[in-house]
């Protein structure tokens, strides 16, 4: 019993127990107080090694920085070099216009165009097929005027000349649907003679490439044949029983351009902007020509005078010399020093209008009324289709061989449904709406149901009220919907509906040649550009290529970014789009800056999206880049990209990739920082890349430039 005992600890063995962990305790604390202590130094002095590192990278890139800028301010002369030739070239097409001599108007000179207006409103009695003929010539006088307004400059434009053209094309545009006006009513004077054997009823189909017309003319007033369907399509009417008993004729003329929408307006910034430079560059131009003779004249006054009192008798001989010698001196020095501030005015121009292509708009244009289409949010494509119900006219009677015809004096009328005054009706649903069948137009992409959209002709506006029960068949491409009333029409899409976009690629292809590649929610877009031309390389949908009208076609950019546009592959933001698009939104300067300097990379190196340009602030973007020299189409399976920062003023290689957990701004070991693109991938790249990047073509270079600035890939990724 004794030996189970529990030994019982003293008083004293308790406290040196206690005393013993007390010990212990202290110890632990002091090697963990003593680790720590060690740990703080030692990051300390990782910090104090690494902020000193960081201090001699900076130090060494401000040491070099002017170096580096005045070699990108040579290489970026390639811009105003490209400047020059478009300005030749716009001359080149000038000259070549006036020795053609082959009758056509030049658009941009007002007489021209006003003869050309004016001679053809004299002509009468034209059919619809002259009438097409001549519009083709038309369209391209308006099609050139427009190119002219985008293409040229806005430094070189003047307020006048906006003015002029703006108001050519309007009445290019009215003079030809008065002339289709005209046309349908010679035709509908003559629907008896063509009248279908079977209904009794006149129909008619003209096809163009630019326009197509159906006319049905209801001769045999029947109140039963309410459904009109035009023979070899879809296309046809569901009318009401009081216009299937009324003699009219339904008329729907279908333009595959749009000359309904109101003519956007030329930004006026840029315009201001380059003016205050203009003027600023020229008073420098006439201050230096001024200080330049006031300084060669004194100086050889001073030489005259002591040419004076040793030759004397020389005076005159010597006065002619002096006079002829220091004025063409003066001449020749003040024509190189303005010839020097003019190319530094078109250098500065040039990047105006480049940073205003990416220039976000403060605040949305205008409020919209009730119903009213915001067209900076949507875009009309296919066309606008002309509805309307037109007063039959007299039609022609044959007599003893002779055709009599009467001819109103009031022209084409349309006929009013519903009525203005309704009074005489007794039931509310005497006027039902009109039912319509459209085929949706062959060349253009919806990838989404398209909205119906109506023009109200007095606000000067697209609506969408008054437009019921709207049906979209995707695989015959048909849309059916119900109209109270009769008018333009035309089908919308969300212009951003391709952005954000979910990545992008930037690789040469060959010699000056090189292929954009962007990805979006619905397609992949493939653009080549060579020299001053863009061509849509391929289209995908679901994976799977779209044939699209475009294809095979080279452009010039602008050119090429309407035909995008007009297919519904808009990949091109507006300065309002950011109200609409979520954007990943940068400094303007810094995306400009990085456009222009990856186009001038762009022959030697490859450029990519990365995940972590959403993870940086405002001021600096990120972007992959690796050097590709190879010829092939296709791409690099598993590339060694190099990914890069850049502030606008400052170039960095990141330590970390795209695959690495969390983001970081640690420079990547044994680099260095670079005031420049060009100088930051110079560290890495070959010498033949280098010398590629030298002997690039200054076009191709621009077109790139314009491109990255107006697709904006930086921002909208």
């Amino acid at each position: 019993m004794s030996g189970r005992k529990k030994t019982k600890i003293t008083k004293a063995e308790r406290l040196k127990q206690l005393q013993a962990e007390e010990e212990r305790r202290q110890k632990e604390e002091e090697e963990a107080r003593a680790k720590y202590e060690k740990e703080e130094m030692e990051k300390l002095e990782i910090q104090r090694i690494e902020k000193e590192k960081w201090q001699q990278l900076e130090a060494k890139d401000l040491e070099r920085r002017n170096e580096e800028l005045e070699e990108l301010y040579l290489l970026e002369g390639c811009f105003t070099e490209a400047e020059k030739l478009k300005r030749h070239i716009r001359l080149l097409s000038q000259w070549k216009h006036y020795i053609e001599c082959d009758g056509t108007p030049d658009p941009s000179v007002s007489q021209e165009i006003n003869t050309f207006i004016s001679l053809w409103k004299e002509e009468t009695n034209e059919t619809f097929e002259e009438v097409i003929a001549r519009s083709k010539l038309v369209l391209h006088l308006i099609e050139k005027l427009k190119l002219i307004l985008l293409e040229m400059p806005s430094y070189d434009l003047q307020d006048k000349n906006i003015i002029q053209y703006h108001g050519s094309i309007l009445e290019l545009q009215e003079l030809l649907h008065f002339k289709f006006n005209a046309a349908t009513e010679i035709l509908l004077r003559e629907a008896s003679t063509v009248a279908d054997l079977d209904s009794g009823n006149m129909e008619t189909v003209i096809q163009d490439e630019n326009v197509t017309l159906y006319v049905w003319a209801n001769l045999k007033k029947n109140p039963r044949y309410r459904s009109v369907r035009f023979s070899g399509t879809q296309i046809g009417f569901e009318i009401p029983r009081i216009l299937a008993a009324s003699d009219i004729a339904i008329r729907l003329l279908h333009t595959h351009y749009d000359h309904v929408t109101p003519l956007s307006t030329v930004p006026t910034l840029l315009q201001k902007h380059s003016s205050a430079i203009t003027h600023l560059v020229k008073d420098e131009v006439k201050n230096v020509e001024a200080a330049l003779s006031k300084e060669f004249q004194e100086e050889y006054k001073h030489r005259n005078s002591e040419s004076q009192s040793i030759h004397e008798e020389e005076i005159k001989d010597e006065e002619q010399v002096d006079i002829e010698v220091p004025t063409s001196f003066v001449q020749e020095e003040s024509e190189a020093t303005k010839s020097e501030l003019e190319m530094k005015l078109l250098r500065k121009t040039v990047s105006t209008a480049q940073l205003l292509l990416i220039d976000n708009a403060p605040e949305k244009p205008h409020l919209l009324e009730d119903n009213e289409v915001d067209m900076c949010q949507f875009t009309a494509l296919g066309g606008v289709y002309h509805l309307d119900i037109l007063e039959l006219p007299p039609q022609c009677k044959p007599v003893k061989g002779w055709m009599i015809m009467e001819i109103l004096k009031e022209g084409l009328q349309k006929y009013i449904y519903p009525p203005v005054t309704t009074e005489d009706f007794e039931t509310e649903g005497a006027f039902p709406p009109i039912g319509v069948m459209l085929e949706v137009h062959e060349n253009v992409i919806f990838f989404e149901d398209p909205l119906v959209a109506r023009w109200d002709a007095e606000g000067k506006h697209w609506k969408t009220d008054g437009i019921s029960n709207v049906f979209y068949n995707s695989k015959e491409r048909l849309i059916s919907f119900s109209l109270e009333s009769l008018g333009p029409v035309t089908l919308i899409q969300d212009t951003h509906i391709h952005m954000p976009y979910q990545s992008w690629e930037l690789r040469p292809l060959d010699v000056d040649k090189v292929l954009l590649t962007v990805t979006t929610v619905f397609t992949e877009i493939q653009i080549q550009i060579k020299e001053d031309l863009c061509l849509l390389d391929s289209v995908k949908l679901n994976n799977k290529k779209h044939s699209s009208i475009l294809e095979g076609k080279w452009m010039t950019p602008i050119s090429f970014i309407i035909a995008l546009k007009e297919t519904g592959l808009n990949i091109f933001p507006t300065e309002h789009s950011h109200f609409y698009v979520a954007i990943n939104y940068k400094i303007p300067l810094v995306e400009m800056k990085a456009y222009r300097q990856m186009a001038l990379l762009g022959s030697a190196f490859a450029f990519g999206w990365s995940k972590w340009n959403i993870k940086c602030d405002s001021k600096k973007v990120i972007f992959k880049v690796r050097e590709h020299l190879t010829k092939e189409e296709e791409p690099i399976q598993n590339p060694n990209w190099a990914l890069l920062m850049f502030s606008g003023d400052r170039a960095q290689r990141l330590k970390i990739d795209e695959y690495s957990e969390a983001f970081s701004e640690a420079l990547k070991e044994e680099t260095e920082f670079h005031s420049t693109l060009y100088h930051m991938v110079k560290d890495f790249a070959s010498e033949e890349a280098m010398a590629k990047i030298k002997s690039s073509n200054c076009q191709l270079i621009d077109s790139v430039c314009h491109m990255l600035l107006s697709i904006r890939l930086l921002s909208y990724s």
